[in-house]
């Protein structure tokens, strides 16, 4: 059995916790980009400079609760919060993230990296109706709609894979900053709620300091096979929306992902994950703490491509097997990840 691990040039840290900028915004829903970048194009122990680039689609279109579908009637007869009066009817929420990331590891144990992305986002609601349901609250009178284009919450994250002679078991150590607009940066343009703002936990950043903790291991299963592993957690440590009142603290998310690679052609790899994830609920007197929380599950099939040189592309779809959210939540049938690195050899 061949244990090759540099079959391709490390990816920087892009996973499951980052792929840059969802996380940052969880778009009032457990289904941030899930996918695990780092094993999408390889891990590996080569020392040098890389830069990467992605690019995710998420479409939450899709009302679900618990384990199942939902419908506008029961977010308002059967509220989350029964205090309310009713519940707030979500339409749609349309995010595009465009991170870029650069890695450097100075030798085969250490490596840094340093994610910015960029929050493209539209995001459309009937707003808080009242119980009892009638089909007037769901009226084309009633849609608000906001939209945002800026720079997301930049992530710095230290790799150590020195642990094993093989170098292929390492631990990560990074911060989420909160340099992306949040709290009320953002108003809806359009519809009723002309002029208020955005949700909090819609706006491009989070106002928080996060800690990111992760581990992962690869290794060959067999001449042709890859397998990995890996896990993250990431908390907020400190957020600036402190203020009774006027205060949000994002939920703590844990993710793993595990998958196999086939690394019989080096030109093509195709690859398989699964990506799980749990979050808990947002905090706070500007958060919706009863429809953040949840724990989903996506099958993520893709290839990587070697184009030239060190030039690595590669795609993924990412499809969900399972959910189990809190309150009422829209959730994407599915969701796209294109990507690539170019790595600068020592």
């Amino acid at each position: 059995m061949s244990y090759q691990f540099n079959r391709l040039p490390l990816w920087a840290l892009a996973g499951a916790l980052s792929s840059g900028a969802p996380v940052a915004a969880w778009a009032c829903a457990t289904c941030g980009c899930t996918l695990s970048a780092d094993a999408a194009a390889g891990y590996s122990a080569i020392p040098g400079l890389r830069f990467n680039f992605e690019y995710d689609y998420i479409n939450q279109d899709a009302l679900r609760s618990g384990t199942g579908t939902a419908i506008p009637a029961q977010v308002t007869n059967n509220p989350s919060n029964p205090a309310l009066g009713g519940g707030e009817i979500e339409k749609q929420t349309i995010n595009r993230y465009f991170t870029m990331g650069m890695s450097y590891s100075p030798n085969s144990e250490w490596s840094v990296s340093v994610l910015v992305p960029y929050v493209m986002r539209s995001h459309t609601t009937f707003g808080q109706q009242p119980t009892p349901y009638t089909s007037s609250e769901t009226a084309s009178n009633q849609i608000s709609g906001a939209s945002l284009s800026s720079p997301g919450d930049v992530k710095i994250v230290g790799s150590y894979q020195g642990l094993l002679p093989t170098h292929n078991l390492g631990v990560q150590l990074g911060v989420k900053l909160p340099t992306g607009h949040y709290g009320t940066a953002v108003n809806f343009n359009s519809g009723p709620n002309a002029g208020t703002p955005l949700d909090a936990s819609l706006q491009a950043g989070t106002g928080s300091t996060d800690v990111i903790l992760g581990a992962y291991y690869y290794r060959a299963v067999s001449q042709d096979f890859d397998a990995f592993v890996n896990a993250q957690f990431q908390s907020a440590v400190k957020h600036k929306q402190d203020q009774p009142g006027n205060d949000f603290r994002p939920g703590n998310s844990a993710t793993m992902s595990v998958g196999l690679r086939y690394e019989a052609h080096p030109q093509w790899v195709p690859q398989l994950q699964v990506n799980l994830l749990r979050k808990s609920a947002d905090q706070g007197a500007l958060a919706d703490t009863a429809d953040t929380a949840g724990t989903v599950v996506y099958l993520s099939p893709g290839v990587t491509l070697h184009v030239m040189g060190n030039l690595h592309l590669f795609a993924f779809a990412q499809i969900p097997m399972y959910s189990r959210l809190d309150g009422y939540q829209l959730f994407p049938h599915w969701t796209a990840t294109v990507g690539g690195s170019y790595a600068f050899s020592p």
